[in-house]
């Protein structure tokens, strides 16, 4: 038998980017709860909208289960004083032990409590503790919450769970309110399925999720209707799904004066500030039209409510057409004075710094010009207004000064990529830019001790480390450098006499970017010990190219027959070794006693001059298949007692042992591998 718990908190409206997080961490916190209390359940379904905060616990227990504990006290010769302290422990009488193997024991029941008695602390518990980004206090309630609450609802099998919460001066029910200004008054609810109906009739959609797709679907065909696409952009249809709990989507109409604008003027200046979507014709340019979601049914198809909107951003427009018209007026070079006056960092320098940095860091003379030019937009108006049109209007303004179409690209993507869904620069000219951005940025934060530590990554140092490697990765650089551009960097940051941390280490860095480079691999599926032992391994490296090719060459050959047997052959090696005495490093051919020496140490003296070659042309496949050749040799050597009572040629085996695990551990560290 179990039974179904509805839990709603109904408040002033809450900010749409709390919301999807709000909605997790409240299921979190009522599955943490529900367990903590010993109550079962089947599942717990959470929803949010900009007024509510819901929760549904289906197949909640009637209550917790009767547990029985038999613990065990003193012996029985024990002195009286340890009794009396097992018998306060216990809460019981002497007369209620029991005597076995010669100890005392009591045998403790803790009886079964009715989940209509745990619920209201529970519930309570859960709004003392919730955690918002931001809270408020406000008049009349002693505790803090995202915004003011208004109702409490709570149902327990079809009937009112009725407490009192003190600290927002409320009693729980079973009513609640629906839509803010499409309903009217409150109603009574029995059950989550009762709830969902009610709330459909009064104008709310409870699923967030379901909200979307409402808005979404209906966009989609608003635009078609006319003739044009609906730009995707998820962020702010998640917003907006937060900012109404019956949202109504309309069109409304772009001056075409403000048409001249670059795309992203458009669409940042409508999403920024009014919430609006962009839609594109058939040529990929802005249409005259944009989208908003009302949260109201509007009585005249929207025209009252249209006008005013235009009008809101027909003044946006206004100032971004100025603001765009004032900077095309003012070449970006001769922007370069007033970044000098601009701090980066107060221990790294200025802005104008940074941009000397970044020319010597690049290769090519168009690179040179884009290093130049890169930040001169974060002074203009436009970029002032939309900060994160940087890069963009750079590219923008520089194409428009007659700058070369490779260095005006290389301007507008030097930031990306900025996540994992972001586009990657595949142009020479951008790609060699936003590498040395990148690694100005990582060296410069290291060099000054200002490192990620936990969640914390105030500079985005991971991002950074992530955007080299997709950079290097998804472009195949496979002949990069990586830890010679890193001192290069460093180097350029002494000569502008950047005072260095204590303890900075250069290998710092490349072991950062490294353990990002194995976090991203074992999101694509790789393992991950193949993964450490390659990334562990002496010889790994600097080439992020040659190692994801050689750990997934590894990660092949690991499961083949002669890779298994490798494998098994390392761990062999390696246990007969000993660990606390010195091993002879240099084998003498002279003291071989049987031929199957021979036959493994001429065998390990061609793999290891052909592998010397294949790992400089990064052939990591041949290497492998190179490597298979020792599994006879090996495993006839094995043959042999390792230990030989002679201590010459037990030395002289053991020095064997260790150039083959010389020879395994070129490739990687076999030592970290599993099973």
């Amino acid at each position: 038998m179990s039974q179904e718990f509805l839990f709603e908190i109904l408040s002033e409206e809450i900010p749409a980017r709390m919301q999807v997080q709000a909605m997790a961490d409240f299921k979190v916190a009522f599955t943490t709860k529900l367990n903590a209390a010993g109550l079962t359940f089947t599942h717990v379904e959470t929803h949010i909208t900009p007024r509510r905060l819901v929760a549904c616990v289906s197949g909640l227990a009637f209550s917790t289960q009767e547990i029985c504990e038999e613990r065990r006290g003193p012996r029985l010769e024990a002195p009286e004083a340890a009794l009396q302290g097992f018998l306060k422990s216990t809460g019981l009488t002497k007369d209620r032990l029991t005597q076995k193997d010669g100890y005392w024991y009591a045998t403790l029941a803790t009886p079964a409590t009715p989940s209509e008695t745990l619920l209201p602390d529970l519930c309570r518990d859960i709004m003392r503790n919730f955690r918002w980004p931001k809270s408020m206090r406000w008049y009349g309630a002693s505790q803090t919450w995202v915004r003011p609450v208004r109702g409490i609802l709570a149902i327990l099998e079809g009937k009112a769970l009725t407490f009192e919460v003190p600290e927002f001066n409320l009693t729980s029910s079973n009513r609640t309110n629906g839509h803010r200004f499409l309903s009217v008054g409150d109603f009574k609810v029995t059950s989550f399925a009762d709830y969902k109906q009610q709330l459909a009739n009064r104008q709310v959609i409870l699923s967030h999720q379901q909200r979307q797709d409402s808005i979404l679907t209906q966009l989609i065909q608003l635009g078609k209707n006319q003739g044009y696409t609906l730009e995707p952009d998820d962020k702010l249809l998640e917003e907006v799904a937060g900012l109404s709990e019956y949202p109504q989507p309309i069109l409304g109409e772009i001056d075409k004066e403000f048409l001249h604008l670059p795309k992203r003027v458009l669409s940042t200046s409508m999403r920024v500030h009014q919430k609006y979507f962009t839609y594109l014709d058939a040529d990929g340019k802005v249409a005259p039209i944009f989208g908003l979601v009302a949260n109201t049914i509007p009585s005249d198809d929207g025209a009252t409510m249209l006008r005013g909107y235009e009008r809101v951003l027909r003044a946006r427009l206004s100032d971004a057409s100025f603001f765009y018209e004032q900077d095309l007026k003012t070449l970006l070079i001769d922007h370069l004075p007033r970044l000098h006056q601009i701090v980066f960092h107060a221990k790294l320098g200025s802005l104008g710094q940074r941009i000397q940095r970044l020319m010597k860091l690049v290769e090519s003379v168009p690179a040179k010009r884009a290093a130049e030019l890169c930040k001169s937009d974060l002074v203009t108006s436009m970029v002032g207004e939309f900060p994160e049109l940087q890069g963009y209007m750079g590219g923008i303004y520089a194409l428009a000064q007659g700058e070369a179409l490779e260095v005006a690209r290389a301007i507008e993507q030097h930031y990306q990529p900025l996540g994992p869904a972001d586009a990657c620069p595949t142009d020479p000219v951008a790609i060699d830019l936003a590498l040395a951005e990148k690694l100005d940025t990582l060296v410069g934060f290291f060099a000054i001790g200002e490192l990620p530590t936990g969640s914390k990554d105030p500079y985005a140092l991971r991002r950074a480390a992530l955007g080299v490697i997709r950079l290097i990765r998804e472009n195949d650089l496979k002949d990069i450098r990586l830890f010679d551009k890193i001192n290069r960097s460093l180097a350029l940051y002494l000569d502008q006499e950047i005072q260095l941390a204590a303890g900075f280490d250069a290998n710092q860095i490349l072991d950062f970017i490294m353990e990002r480079l194995g976090h991203a691999l074992k999101a694509e599926g790789l393992r991950h010990d193949t993964i450490a032992a390659v990334l562990g391994s002496a010889n790994r490296g600097d080439n992020i190219c040659g190692v994801v090719d050689r750990i997934r060459a590894l990660n092949d050959y690991l499961t083949s027959e002669a890779g298994i047997s490798l494998q098994a052959a390392f761990r062999r090696a390696y246990g007969i070794l000993p660990k606390d005495s010195p091993i002879p490093q240099t084998v003498q051919p002279q003291l071989f006693t049987e031929k199957v020496e021979t036959v493994l140490y001429s065998e390990l003296q061609t793999v290891t001059a052909r592998c010397q070659s294949l790992l400089q042309k990064h052939d990591y496949g041949q290497l492998m298949t190179v490597l298979a050749n020792l599994k006879n040799p090996i495993d006839a050597f094995f043959e042999l007692k390792i230990n030989d009572d002679n201590l010459d040629i037990r030395h002289n085996r053991l020095a064997l042992l260790q150039m083959l695990i010389n020879q395994i551990t070129i490739i990687a560290d076999f030592s970290k591998l599993e099973g």
